[in-house]
């Protein structure tokens, strides 16, 4: 059995998810020790377990060692199958354990199966240390399109902290095999968007404030950049949720890139201010040559591992999440992973495809 080391690197639960990803993928049997062992609270959380099941379901596996607090799971890998998936994280504890990370943690193994799937997650859709909805809606889903699997995404009700109970449904169309990507040469800005979703109870000027003040920070930071000049689309979400909270999520689309940037409002922080937070980080961006923001570096890399051949992106940052999947990746698939201090990631695929033995067993 494969063991891991959940301690190594950034040492948070992006090694789990990682690691049941790609066992599930490459169908190797895999132990994860030492799970989120630097932690304040170490082991698993409700969002964590609910990955490791989730994970289960969607290769016909088995999992042992899946309870609160557990520092060490073991996944049995069995064939991947496509269909009809409901997960939610409430079903371990009360919380707002994040639906987007029990998604990112299927969407690999899906994104292959012999079949379409529509998935159900019930949990926190915007949450602090997690990709909110929009972030995977308006940023992800794009970018992993230009390697084969389409995602279409709804969002029934919105997840804030401390209740959660926010509701997503994605339908998966999967690729018999992925495409590498060259994300390295972005070229001309194409399209800016910024979302802003704010929960029933509060005021919907919120959602106007935010967007405005996203869209004014962008434009005053790009007055003197050449070729920036660019209409920007504007959306508000007004969504049912358990717990009141807003977000403010700006996207940007280049020829060859893609990246995101968001801010979650917080009592007492003015919505100006959440939404200049998304603009300034955005406008940056654009200032730089770099293709993807530093969260879609390490979200792709999962994907690059398994494609056939050579991947390649520039990013904005090269973050402790990068390094760490660029390891587990490389030492669960065979992957040869580099990442330069410049941003340049390159990835020489292994090309699984539906035709290899193990995925028809």
């Amino acid at each position: 059995m494969l063991t891991i080391d959940g301690s190594q690197g950034e040492g948070g639960g992006q090694v789990l998810r990682t690691s049941l990803s790609l066992a599930a993928l490459t169908g190797q049997d895999v132990q994860i020790v030492n799970i989120r062992a630097g932690r304040n609270r170490p082991g698993l959380a409700a969002q964590h377990a609910t990955c490791c099941l989730a994970v289960a379901a969607v290769c016909n596996g088995r999992v042992e060692g899946v309870k609160l607090d557990s520092q060490t799971v073991r996944l049995f890998a069995g064939r991947i199958t496509g269909g009809e998936y409901h997960f939610d994280v409430g079903e371990i504890a009360p919380s707002a354990g994040s639906a987007l990370l029990v998604l990112q943690s299927i969407l690999p193994v899906l994104a292959m199966a012999p079949e379409p799937s529509n998935v159900t997650i019930i949990g926190g859709t915007d949450v602090p240390w997690s990709p909110p909805y929009a972030y995977i809606r308006d940023v992800f889903a794009p970018a992993l399109g230009r390697m084969g699997p389409a995602l279409r995404l709804e969002r029934a009700k919105a997840g804030f902290y401390p209740r959660g109970g926010g509701e997503i449904t994605v339908r998966v169309t999967p690729s018999r095999e992925l495409a590498p990507i060259d994300l390295s040469a972005r070229g001309a800005l194409e399209a800016v968007e910024i979302c802003s979703t704010v929960s029933e109870g509060l005021p919907a000027q919120i959602a106007r404030r935010q967007n405005q003040a996203a869209a004014d920070a962008i434009r005053r930071g790009l007055r003197d950049v050449p070729g920036s000049r660019v209409d920007i689309a504007l959306r508000e979400d007004h969504m049912p949720s358990l717990s009141p909270g807003t977000t403010c999520a700006v996207s940007l689309h280049f020829a060859t890139g893609h990246a995101g940037f968001t801010a979650i409002g917080k009592r007492g922080v003015k919505a100006e201010n959440v939404g200049a937070e998304t603009g300034c980080a955005a406008a940056a961006f654009i200032r730089q040559n770099a293709a993807v923001d530093e969260h879609l570096a390490d979200q792709l890399l999962l994907y690059a591992a398994i494609a056939p051949g050579r991947s390649k992106y520039v990013t904005s940052e090269v973050t402790e999440h990068l390094r760490t999947n660029a390891v587990v990746a490389a030492s669960i698939t065979g992957a040869e992973v580099s990442v330069s201090e410049a941003g340049e990631v390159i990835v020489e695929g292994v090309g699984l495809s539906r035709e290899i033995p193990w995925m028809a067993r």
